[in-house]
Parts: C-alpha cells; sequence; structure tokens
C-alpha cells in the first residue's frame, strides 16, 4: 500500500509539527480537530514554522505556498475518510485515545494504519479498542517535529509486520531516524529521560540547589543542550505527570513515583511554557 494521504489528529504544537513534516514530504495532509478555531489555529502554526524556514533561505515562497497547499483542514473526523494513514496526537490520557480511535474505527477506510503519538501509553491496549488492531501502531515523534530527526516505532502485541515496514518507510520518508521499542511503559526515551526529569524535581524540592542551578550543572557537567527543568517546562509539566505516572503504575516500582511538587504545580496550573510559568516564567 502507497502512503498519500495522511490524517494527523490534533492540532496542537505536536499534531501541527507533523502535519508540516508530512506536507514538506509531499503528502496530502488533513489536519484534524475539533473545531474550526482549533484547525485554523494549528494551520497557522504550520505557516509559522514555514516563515522561519523562507527567512532562513531553507525555502522558497513558492515551497511554501505549495506545502501549504497540502494541507487541509477538518472540524470532524469524517474528514479522514479517505487517508491512508492516521496518527493521533492528542492529550496523553488514555481514556481520551480510546475514544478517539473507536470514533476513527467507524470512518476510515479498510486499509488505513492507525498510529498513535503516545509517548508512554500501551500500544497493545489502545490497539484493542480497534476492530483492526493488526493495523495499530505506536509512532512517537519527538518535540518540536521539525527539528527533531527521531521517531519511536512501537509494535503492539497485534501489529503485523506489513503494518510495521510501511510505518517505519514513512517515518523515513519524513526525513526520520526510527528506533524500534518494545512495547513496555515508557518505550525506550521517556523510560530514560522522565525519571531524570523527575529526580531533578526531587532535587529541587528538597533545596539541592536552584532551578538554575540545576540546569547549568546537568548542561555543563553532562553535554545535555537543556536542562531537565527548563525541559520539563518545554514538554509539558502535566505531561511529565502524565507519563511518571503510566511509569509507576505500569511498571508498580516507587522509584517511578512522581515528585510531590510536579504534581503541586500541575494542580496550581503552572504547566511550563505553555501557561506562562512553570519552574520558570515565560
Amino acid at each position: 500500500m502507497g502512503i498519500e494521504r495522511i490524517g494527523v489528529i490534533g492540532a496542537g504544537q505536536m499534531g501541527a509539527g507533523i502535519a508540516q513534516v508530512s506536507a514538506q514530504a509531499g503528502l496530502r495532509v488533513v489536519l484534524c480537530d475539533v473545531d474550526e478555531a482549533a484547525v485554523e489555529a494549528g494551520i497557522a502554526k504550520i505557516k509559522s514554522g514555514l516563515d522561519r524556514l523562507v527567512s532562513k533561505g531553507r525555502l522558497t515562497d513558492s515551497d511554501q505556498s505549495d506545502i501549504l497547499g497540502r494541507v487541509s483542514g477538518a472540524a470532524s473526523i469524517e474528514g479522514l475518510a479517505e487517508v491512508d494513514f492516521v496518527v493521533e496526537a492528542v492529550t496523553e490520557r488514555e481514556a481520551v485515545k480510546r475514544k478517539v480511535f473507536e470514533a476513527v474505527d467507524g470512518v476510515v477506510k479498510d486499509s488505513a494504519i492507525l498510529a498513535s503519538n503516545t509517548s508512554s501509553i500501551s500500544i497493545t491496549r489502545l490497539a484493542a479498542s480497534t476492530k483492526s488492531p493488526d493495523r495499530f501502531i505506536g509512532m512517537h515523534f519527538m518535540n518540536p517535529v521539525p527539528v527533531m530527526k527521531l521517531v519511536e516505532i512501537i509494535p503492539g502485541l497485534q501489529t503485523s509486520e506489513i503494518t510495521l515496514q510501511e510505518t517505519r518507510t514513512l517515518a523515513e520518508r519524513l526525513g526520520k531516524t526510527c528506533v524500534k521499542a518494545d512495547d513496555q511503559p515508557g518505550f525506550i526515551v521517556n523510560r530514560i529521560l522522565m525519571p531524570m526529569i523527575n529526580e531533578a524535581v526531587v532535587a529541587l524540592q528538597e533545596g539541592l540547589g536552584s532551578p538554575e542551578d540545576i540546569d547549568t550543572g546537568m548542561k555543563l557537567g553532562t553535554n545535555q543542550p537543556m536542562g531537565p527543568l527548563q525541559l520539563a517546562d518545554f514538554i509539558g509539566l502535566d505531561t511529565c505527570l502524565a507519563i511518571m505516572e503510566v511509569l509507576h503504575d505500569g511498571l508498580g516500582d516507587s522509584k517511578y513515583r512522581p515528585a510531590p511538587l510536579l504534581r503541586r504545580y500541575v494542580d496550581a496550573g503552572w504547566l511550563g511554557k505553555k501557561t506562562g510559568r512553570g519552574f520558570y516564567q515565560y
């Protein structure tokens, strides 16, 4: 099966990024969200991303026009009826994702592959909510999608070999490098990254250092481009908490217990860069 039309569900930062790189790769893209305003905001994000590439001389105005011409919006799932591949990029809550896939299942054509951009939730369980779990897979993009080269490919227990191959081929067409991860909580990247971020929050909570000192120590001491607390702010503290909860619940080990301070920040609505306040002010 050749993949030429892709549907992206969720027009936030991740969904818009996935839609942008797909359109840049020559695919026709349908960007779907709950209402017209959300879709328009997502398309505006794509245009903004392309504007930056034009300003840097990496795209021409004509290139940008062609790319945007391959993107259309849909304020309902019905708009995905003709796509070959669907990537879900909604909030990191299993119940929400299952509801989305149950709805999509009744709309897309039988040959379509369904993929979740989840960063931690079981692909096997999500696949079980669809009528064709053999055509379901995890496709975890990194943020920001147009910049980050990695995609984690996560087959569930039911995923067919052809679905795995088609997904890898698609990711490579988008210019990504793939790693294959087993369907365990957090997969590869977040199984390692999130406990590090969580431990940085514990260090802050215990007065080990200020946010600036913790981040500077990790940047200069371990050669990371961004400190763990700043990175948490960019990811979203609510997302970090959700992933830690998945790790803690799924693996049952106390070392994955979310830091109480992380939970308090989320309770306060201090979710990081997207709300203007997290461990830093924005």
